[in-house]
C-alpha cells in the first residue's frame, strides 16, 4: 500500500467527531458493557442484584455505572415498580438486541482464539 493511500486511511480515525470508532463502539466496549449486556440477552428482564451474582467480579459502583451509561446510550431500559422496597429490572431495548449477534460473533471468535491469548498472559 502506497504512503499517500494509507494516510487517506488513516484519517477516518482523526476526526473525533466523526469517528465512529471514538463515538459510538467505544460506549459499549468495555469488558463490562458487553458482559452486561450478554447477561441480559440471556433473560427477558434482570434485577441489579441478579447482574451482579452474574459477574461476581463487578463492584455496585461499576454496576450501577454501567447500568447508567447503558440506559443513557439506549442500549437498556430500567423499570421502576412503584414498591416498598422499590424493585427495579433492566432490559435490553430494540437497540440493545440489534448489538448482539454481533457481541455473539466476537464471543465465538474469543472462544475460537481463548487458547493463543492466554498462552501470551
Amino acid at each position: 500500500m502506497n504512503s499517500l493511500r494509507l494516510q487517506e486511511n488513516l484519517k477516518k480515525y482523526t476526526h473525533t467527531e466523526s469517528c465512529p470508532v471514538r463515538n459510538v463502539i467505544s460506549r459499549f466496549s468495555g469488558k463490562w458493557s458487553i458482559l452486561v449486556l450478554c447477561v441480559l440477552s440471556e433473560n427477558e428482564a434482570t434485577r441489579f442484584s441478579a447482574i451482579g451474582r452474574a459477574l461476581l467480579d463487578i463492584s455496585p459502583k461499576v454496576l450501577s455505572e454501567t447500568l447508567k451509561n447503558l440506559e443513557a446510550d439506549g442500549l437498556i431500559s430500567r423499570k421502576l415498580y412503584p414498591e416498598v422496597p422499590p424493585k427495579v429490572e433492566y432490559s435490553l431495548t430494540e437497540l440493545g438486541r440489534s448489538l448482539i449477534p454481533i457481541i455473539g460473533e466476537l464471543i465465538s471468535w474469543a472462544a475460537d482464539n481463548y487458547d493463543v491469548f492466554v498462552k501470551n498472559d
